[in-house]
């Protein structure tokens, strides 16, 4: 994979103190899998009783360990759940060998752990095509599980990262009326990120005690309005996975009716999904689009999703050039209703375009100057309708182009 040499620009100041979830340890280990020496494997050990729960990408080449995972989640257990993550290398598209990969992995985790195969869930992500040397990443099983620790969760995702330029972590602590819970995780992603569930790998974790079939619930509901919000490249993995653990621990119980909970939920997979945009492979900018006024909400999000995967609205944002047009172009190519005469469109807090043509108060330097912020709102209004969707890019650099043309050597 390409070297990377230096952090995003966008990136946070540090990674943020993981509370210690209660039912849940970490341990990680540098296996070989692609690189010696690099730290690429992470072990997660949840106490039994713990409920999983997931949402997957819908790839028609997704990988073995998607497959396998999407078979055992929503399965009725009693029992513990070790999840086990490497980089490096995806293993997928990899055949029948693949699958046995995964089944000689989750054997091993649970011998180790004292777990049923059944509860042991595995991502990988890296290259795409190579087989999976699993017999390095077994012989390290003992080193793994003797390491575990309920502190190391930022070690952990570190192991995962691939491009990525810094770990990404969030956490919160929520007040309910039967006690106090908290909630931590960690993501990566970089590059091949497009809403086709999210595009990336996302562990998160709780100590509150949710039945499997709310906590499912609440995490595809979520995840809908945020990793699939989401786009770097318009590229969909092969790797994608979200899985959350709910160890019970606290003995607070939640329900769908605790909006608190839900709410900070929703905080957290914002939170690692914009930062997972930040770290987009070159990115220098942070790029909100909100759709209004279109006839419906799908509608508005295939607005959105059009402006936030066009190359040439993308290199414009790369170049600090407010090139409205490319803006108009997106809407008119995506397909969805519009009409000329009703679009409003603005960079920021400036109004660009109205009416059919560029607003008469509109000056270029005004524009130019929100182009230069890292941060930046593209704003359109379709003008027919109530229908309203917001999604998160990144600009289209020449970084971008080199990480790329360099992944595999």
């Amino acid at each position: 994979m390409a070297k990377i040499t230096s952090v995003s620009p966008l990136a946070p100041a540090s990674f943020p103190a993981l509370p210690v979830i209660e039912g849940v340890r970490f341990a990680s280990v540098a296996a070989g899998v692609r690189y010696a020496g690099r730290t690429d494997v992470m072990l997660t050990l949840l106490a039994p009783g713990s409920a999983i729960a997931g949402v997957f990408t819908r790839s028609k080449t997704r990988s073995a360990c998607v497959r396998d995972c999407q078979a055992k989640i929503g399965q009725a257990s009693a029992d513990g759940a070790a999840i086990l993550v490497n980089s490096g290398n995806s293993n997928a598209f990899t055949g029948a060998a693949g699958d046995a990969s995964v089944a000689a992995i989750c054997t091993a985790v649970a011998e180790a752990t004292g777990l049923p195969a059944a509860r042991v869930f595995t991502s990988s992500t890296g290259v795409i095509g190579e087989r999976l040397p699993h017999e390095r990443i077994v012989a390290k099983l003992p080193e793994l599980h003797g390491a575990l620790d309920a502190t190391k969760g930022e070690e952990a995702a570190r192991a995962i990262m691939t491009t990525d330029t810094f770990p990404k972590g969030a956490a919160a602590t929520v007040a309910l009326p039967g006690g106090t819970v908290r909630i931590a995780g960690f993501a990566k992603g970089s590059g091949m990120i497009a809403p086709d569930m999210a595009t990336m790998l996302v562990y998160l974790f709780t100590d509150a005690r949710i039945a499997q079939a709310d906590l499912q619930a609440m995490v595809s509901a979520i995840n809908e309005r945020s990793f699939n919000c989401i786009t770097v490249d318009s590229d969909t993995s092969t790797s994608d996975t979200l899985l959350m653990g709910a160890t019970g621990a606290s003995g607070v119980t939640v329900t769908p009716a605790d909006t608190a909970f839900a709410d900070a939920l929703e905080t957290i997979f914002l939170d690692l999904a914009h930062q997972v945009v930040k770290d987009g492979e070159g990115a220098t900018k942070f790029v909100t689009v909100r759709v209004t006024g279109a006839e419906t909400d799908a509608d508005a999000r295939t607005h959105a999703m059009a402006i936030a995967n066009s190359p040439l609205v993308k290199t414009a944002i790369a170049g600090e050039d407010p090139n409205w047009g490319r803006i108009v172009m997106a809407i008119g190519k995506s397909g969805a209703a519009a009409e000329r005469d009703a679009l409003t469109i603005r960079f920021g807090d400036v109004l660009v375009a109205e009416k059919g043509w560029v607003s008469p108060d509109y000056k270029e330097a005004d524009g130019a100057a929100i182009m230069k912020q890292p941060e930046i709102a593209i704003s359109v209004d379709i003008g027919l309708g109530t229908g309203a969707a917001t999604v998160w890019t990144c600009d289209l650099t020449h970084g971008y182009i080199s990480i790329n043309a360099d992944y595999r050597s």
